[in-house]
């Protein structure tokens, strides 16, 4: 074979390849959410900050983002969205928003503990800001709370096992 047919059939091999490719879910970004930041009315007075954050969860154990912004001392409007299809007994996830210096893996143990309060353990009630109820595939829930302190908080889904991939931090500025 001469060098142009070669270079040819590595060309065809190259873009069958990627063409055959299947769709496949968007890989999690380390994007941070966006914050909607004050913009003043036509009377020039600061309108209130919209803390609004959305975050997913898939059937892969990610979240779409590792890193979520809010402004202190502004109510917080929290989304997260299951958008796989695995029922919540099997791949469920909720967001737990972690007090500032709260044992992150002493934490996950005794959530992956407390089934029968969605992995929620009553007993680190104290070491809990907010969380989401446990949600499975096709499903979301919002909840609303305000951090009035500036710092940076964990977060982290507390259904057994996904707290080695889906977890990230809250920054509150």
């Amino acid at each position: 074979m001469n060098k142009k047919v070669k270079i040819s059939i590595v060309m065809l091999m190259g873009c069958l390849a990627i063409t055959s490719c299947g769709k496949k879910e968007t890989a999690p970004t380390d994007t941070p959410t966006e914050v909607s930041e004050p913009t003043e009315d036509s009377e020039g007075q600061t309108a209130a900050v919209s803390n609004v954050l959305v975050i997913e969860g898939n059937d892969q154990m990610q979240f779409n983002t590792k890193e979520l912004k809010a402004v202190a001392g502004k109510p917080i409007t929290l989304t997260l969205k299951h958008v796989g299809k695995i029922p919540k007994a099997a791949m469920g996830h909720n967001v737990v928003i972690l007090q500032e210096g709260t044992d992150e893996a002493a934490f996950a143990g005794k959530a992956a503990a407390a089934k029968d309060t969605d992995y929620i353990p009553a007993s680190e009630k104290a070491s809990i800001i907010a969380h989401t109820k446990l949600i499975g595939g096709g499903e979301e829930d919002t909840i609303e709370f305000t951090v009035d302190k500036k710092g940076t908080y964990n977060f982290l889904c507390t259904f057994p096992g996904h707290v080695a991939m889906m977890k990230g931090v809250l920054i509150v500025e």
